[in-house]
């Protein structure tokens, strides 16, 4: 969402493309409408399992589990996907996990964080450049959500960077976690 509430975005895994939706109540679905405005990223990647944008709307980014990357792209009109194009920018979580399925992003874009079903474990990784994801590397800190999920397909970050969210395909539920020290999974 758009962090006003009155836009939505969703990538599917059958065409490989983000669609971009108008609330008109604010945070409201039953009054969304489809833009008639969407962005294909199958050229990145043909399972593409989640995305994220940059808090001002002029960066999306997209996880896919073909490649295992994640990719960065460029909004030259904030929150409008079709001034999308691709930065020809990813970097590679394949390491950490084979299936990632869950993307996220610190409020200040210098954490980045992924989830995967074959682990179900998150991932913690610094950006050097805010919200250049070139400029990622891996912190050797994770949490494993096994426990509670052994499918987790997506999660997100509070606007205070003190909480996590994870849905699961598995128990069909949502599970939040507190994080100690706000932005560092150390603190979970």
């Amino acid at each position: 969402f758009k962090p006003d509430g009155t836009k939505m975005y969703m990538v599917g895994s059958t065409n490989d493309t983000v669609y971009q939706y108008s609330l008109s109540t604010a945070w409201d679905i039953s009054t969304s409408s489809y833009d008639s405005v969407s962005f294909s990223v199958a050229t990145q990647d043909v399972n593409p399992e989640s995305i994220s944008f940059k808090s001002d709307g002029t960066k999306m980014y997209m996880v896919g589990s073909t490649s295992d990357k994640v990719y960065q792209y460029t909004l030259s009109t904030a929150w409008d996907l079709s001034t999308a194009s691709y930065d020809s920018v990813s970097f590679s979580v394949g390491s950490q996990d084979t299936v990632p399925s869950g993307l996220s992003f610190t409020s200040n874009g210098t954490k980045m964080y992924i989830v995967g079903r074959t682990n179900d474990i998150i991932y913690q990784y610094t950006l050097s450049t805010a919200w250049d994801v070139s400029t990622a590397s891996y912190d050797s800190i994770s949490f494993s959500v096994t426990s509670q999920e052994s499918s987790p397909q997506d999660m997100f970050f509070k606007s205070d960077d003190t909480k996590i969210y994870i849905v699961g395909y598995t128990n069909d539920t949502v599970y939040q976690y507190s994080l100690g020290n706000a932005w560092s999974e150390e603190g979970t």
